[in-house]
């Protein structure tokens, strides 16, 4: 059982920034980012895959999210620039060892933090 536990988000104005963490309890192949508003299904932002080689992200955060990845620390980041209030939602993290990229079939979920942008 892989845990994760993400860290990071807050309130900004539209057009600051924010960095997400999400620290993972072993090293596991695939990681990605995943938002939900309310009245809203979970969508995929970003993906990557297991040294950080490979990654797709949504369109609409395409030019300002960057995910990367320290494996030796075993934590996952996404970097938000150019936030609009449309990116206001819970965001998540996931890992499993098949490539899902933007896809919800992780197996393992962390709990959530949320980013608010006004």
């Amino acid at each position: 059982h892989v845990q994760l536990v993400e860290s990071g988000g807050g309130s900004v104005q539209a057009g600051g920034s924010l960095r997400l963490s999400c620290v993972a309890s072993a090293n596991v192949y695939c990681m990605g980012w995943f938002r939900q508003s309310p009245g809203k299904e979970r969508e995929g932002v970003a993906a990557i895959d297991s040294d950080g080689s490979s990654t797709i992200y949504a369109d609409s955060v395409k030019g300002r999210f960057t995910i990367s990845r320290d494996n030796g620390k075993n934590i996952l980041y996404l970097q938000m620039n150019s936030l609009k209030p449309e990116d206001t939602a819970m965001y998540y993290c996931a890992a499993d060892r098949p490539w899902y990229g933007l896809g919800t079939e992780y197996q393992y979920w962390g709990q959530g933090t949320q980013v608010t942008v006004s």
